[in-house]
Formats: C-alpha cells, structure tokens, sequence
C-alpha cells in the first residue's frame, strides 16, 4: 500500500507541474533543416537571424547548415529528395533557378502559404520579378543583391578628380581612369567581381538579350545571344582596358575585392553583398555609384543576383508545413529583413523595410546603402532586364567566365572568345533540354 501511495502522489504531482509548464514546452520541438551556402562574414549574419526566430519559436528548431557552396548545396539537396532524406529548405543562388523549377523536387512557396496570409505584391518588384515563375513566386527572397560601382574617393582626391563624380559612361570611366593613372594615384583603374555575372549585368542594364525566348521568360531557352554585336562591343571594350592597364583582372567572385582594398584599382563592379565587409575594412572613403553605360543603347536595369529559400517535397506532417512556413514568412518581416540588410549589404525584401529604412533617415546616414536601390527602382522593366532563366546555368556561367579571361590576356578575339562561348553554351542548354522537354 505505501508503493501505490507513493505513486500516486509522484502522479499528483508530475500532473501539477505539467499543467504549469507552457503547452509549447508540453509539444514535441519540430526540427526544420535548412541547407545553405553562407559562409565568412555572412555566415555569422545568418546565424544570427536563425538563432533569433528559435528564440521566437519554442516550438520549433531551424537547424541551419552550411553545405558548401551553391552548387554543391543544390547537387545535395536534390540526390537527398532522390533517397527519401530531403533537407526542409534550401538556400540556392539566381542561376539555379531554372534547375530547381526543372527538378520535380521543390514546393513552390505560392502554394505553400495560406489563403490570404502572404501579399507577393509587398516584396520590393524586381526581386519578385526574377523570381515569380507563371506569375507566382516559387522561392522566397532572401539574400537578394545586385552589381555597383564601388570607389576609392581618396584616389580620386589624389588624381585631381571630384570625389563626387564618379564616371556615369564608359567613355567618362576611361577619360578619368588615365588621368588617376597619370598621376600615380593608383596603379590600376577597375576590376570586376564575378565577371560573368557583370558581362550579364550589362546586357540587363543595356536593355540586351542575353538569350532567346525572352531571356527564357516566354519559353525555354535554347539559345545564348551574347556573341552578338552588343556582347563583342563590350567584351572588345573591357580588352582594351586590359590591354591598357585600366582593367586589372582579379579572378572570380569574390578575390578581386582585396585589390580594391589595397589600392591596386580605383573601382571595383562588385554585388552589394559586399558592401557592409568593404566598409569595414576600408582604410580610404568608399563611394558607390550606378554601373557604367555605353551610349547608344536603351536604358534597362540591372538584375537581382543572390539567393533565395526553396521548400523541398518530403512526407511532411502538418505541423511540419505549417513551421516551415513560419520561418520563410519570419524571414521577411520589417525588423528581421531590416536587420539582415544593415549587417550584411543585401537588399530587405519588402517595400514595408524599405519605407521604414526611409523614414529612420538610415539611408541619409549610409547613402552607400541606397545606391543599389535607386539603380534598380529607376531602371526599366523588361525582359531583357528581369534576369536570365537558363538550363545548366552554372556550367554556362563557367564557359563565359573562362571567355572572357581568354579576351583580356588577348588569347582569343572578343569575337573569337565570345563564339567559342555560345557554342559550347548552346551545346550544355542542348543537352539540359533533351532531360527535360
């Protein structure tokens, strides 16, 4: 009898003490995995926003993991569907758009919102424009970003220039660049990052086909465009720069930014994902500035880079989506993209923070800050500048990259480089279509 006695109080008073404890605490945490590619100085901007909305939500846990780069993110995501393990999000870059929507492996995010709930009109418009396939978005903004002009006013100062006017054509941009190295300002005048991305860039920002079918807007894309006369007049140009020493090729992505940084170029054509990392470990006053323009052409826009969240297809319970849900809708709440805007240089996801953003004069105080954002809110729409949906995007990418590197040490022609591209370009769409058509 003193057993059952005993058991029965300890009974008591485990039911007491539940029925004190919030039911959240009661619930069994939901897990949400979420891939990514996020990594230096981004890394700790996202964990930061990830730890904050498990705070939020005791309920649920997003467990953030960096799975290498995009690529590498996208390869795994998709053979985890194939093996029935599917991590719950992913974070996959612009050009794997195409591959994501061909994958039969993702939920679109149109579909996953409840009636009523999400507002695709309240995300800023070329973001939503990119990414909104058939008229609804399939991802969710999140590290969205575009190309600028990033200089060195000190250098300008130096070389006799007004550090307030930085060049606006390519004419002005040659024009001050000899007079900065002339004067022994700086060794060299500009670099890019991502130059493949640039040479697309300049073809949105020129109002240019990159490709047919509308840039692969009205259907799919099974052809490139950038060895035409626009595409050769550019590359031609940014040889010649080369060949002069105005252009100090840097590598890809993200390395010539430490050219920049020490002085070697007076501007560097970088995302503004960049931005907040430059800033801070500048020793000179950096300025920003719209990209360059050749005369003669129409006026586009230059075109949302970055990243966006995709949900993909597992056996989901309910509770499952719902969370999974509230984490992307989390993401681009006022505070959070604000937030994620000031420490990282990404665009905030919605008119609402970019209104708020105005209102706090943050954009008064950091007006390197607005620069991307009057770029791409004073551009024209149209398809040509609402960015490029192509099949094997990356592996194409890697071909223009390597065109372009073949033109500045004067291997190849801008012509000759530029065909050899579209050919073996053509080549890699060809056989991504025959998978999927």
């Amino acid at each position: 009898m003193r057993f059952r006695s005993r058991s029965v109080v300890l009974l008591v008073a485990f039911l007491a003490v539940a029925l004190a404890m919030p039911a959240a605490a009661l619930a069994q945490t939901i897990t949400i995995n979420f891939w990514h590619a996020m990594s230096g100085s981004r890394l700790q901007a996202l964990e930061n926003l990830v730890n904050s909305f498990n705070e939020a939500h005791p309920g649920i846990h997003v467990n953030a993991q960096f799975t290498g780069t995009y690529e590498e993110t996208i390869t795994r995501a998709i053979a985890a569907v194939r093996a029935g393990d599917p991590p719950h999000i992913i974070q996959v870059y612009e050009v794997g758009t195409q591959t994501m929507l061909d994958s039969g492996a993702i939920i679109p995010v149109s579909e996953l919102a409840p009636e009523g709930e999400f507002d695709e009109g309240e995300i800023i418009g070329p973001i939503r424009n990119y990414y909104a396939v058939g008229g609804s978005l399939a991802s969710m903004p999140f590290n969205s970003s575009t190309a600028m002009v990033y200089y060195n006013k000190d250098i300008f100062r130096k070389a006799g220039l007004d550090p307030n006017r930085p060049p606006s054509t390519y004419d002005e941009l040659e024009e001050m660049g000899r007079q900065i190295m002339a004067s022994g300002a700086a060794p060299h005048v500009i670099t890019f990052g991502w130059p493949a991305w640039i040479f697309e860039q300049t073809h949105a920002f020129h109002s240019q086909p990159y490709a047919n079918n509308d840039n692969g807007r009205s259907g799919r894309a099974t052809e490139v465009l950038f060895n035409r006369p626009f595409g050769v007049e550019v590359l031609t140009r940014w040889s010649q720069w080369a060949q002069e020493g105005l252009f100090l090729y840097g590598g890809r992505e993200y390395a010539p930014n430490q050219a920049f940084l020490a002085g070697q170029v007076a501007m560097l054509v970088q995302s503004t994902s960049s931005l907040a990392g430059i800033e801070a470990a500048a020793d000179f006053e950096v300025g920003t500035t719209f990209l360059p323009r050749l005369e003669g052409y129409p006026r586009g826009n230059s075109v949302i880079g970055g990243a966006t969240l995709w949900v993909m297809k597992g056996n989901y319970s309910e509770a499952e989506r719902e969370a999974i849900w509230k984490f992307l809708k989390w993401g681009i709440q006022e505070d959070v993209t604000i937030r994620w805007h000031k420490e990282t240089g990404y665009f905030p996801s919605t008119n609402a923070a970019v209104k708020r953003l105005l209102d706090e004069q943050w954009f008064a105080q950091q007006p390197n800050h607005l620069t991307a954002f009057l770029q791409i809110l004073t551009g024209v729409d149209a398809p040509e500048s609402q960015g490029v949906l192509l099949g094997n995007f990356v592996e194409i990418r890697d071909i223009v990259d390597t065109a372009l590197e073949r033109a500045f040490t004067g291997q190849l022609t801008p012509q000759q480089a530029l065909d050899q591209a579209a050919r073996e370009a053509n080549r890699a769409l060809r056989d991504y279509n025959e998978l999927y058509q």
